[in-house]
């Protein structure tokens, strides 16, 4: 057992970041050698503009659950290659639809056959490894159970209770 398996829950963010990074790294060195100037991390956006033509800058940062600042970040890094477009919505001046430009369509259309491979890939390595079978079911149940707990707060109550005590020496 390592030293990341030892710690238990006190590493969970940790390990899911590693996990993450590693996952990221691999798909961006496909693309990198199948010659496509595409960043894995920009896989939320393009996804959910190939599936919904346009959608503003909320909609996309309330789908893909980061905060509207960082969604507005990764917008402006795609305009800035010419991949997406925002333009003012005609029904609600405040609004900025975003939709994929002429190039981040054709980008599209190069990455389309590597998610398909992405997919089948990992549906394939999952099924070797019977630890495996249940893991996103499993990050389902547990992104519910955060979104449903207040964490931190039953962490103080613990640590407000253990002090209270006196358990802890």
């Amino acid at each position: 057992m390592n030293f990341y398996q030892q710690l238990g829950y006190l590493v969970l963010g940790s390990r899911l970041r590693r996990l993450s990074e590693a996952f990221l790294s691999e798909i961006n060195r496909v693309y990198q050698s199948e010659g496509i100037e595409f960043d894995a991390s920009w896989f939320p956006v393009f996804y959910l503009l190939s599936q919904n033509g346009s959608l503003s800058i909320k909609e996309l940062s309330e789908q893909i659950e980061i905060s509207h600042p960082a969604a507005s970040q990764l917008i402006t890094g795609l305009k800035n290659k010419n991949l997406v477009v925002a333009n003012t919505c005609t029904d609600d001046g405040r609004r900025q639809l975003v939709q994929l430009t002429e190039s981040g369509q054709k980008l599209l259309q190069q990455v389309l056959p590597v998610w398909d491979a992405v997919s089948l890939t990992m549906t394939q390595l999952v099924n070797k490894e019977p630890g495996c079978a249940g893991i996103l079911p499993a990050i389902t149940s547990l992104e519910n159970a955060f979104r449903s707990a207040d964490l931190s707060g039953q962490i103080t109550e613990k640590l407000a209770s253990t002090i209270k005590t006196g358990t802890y020496e």
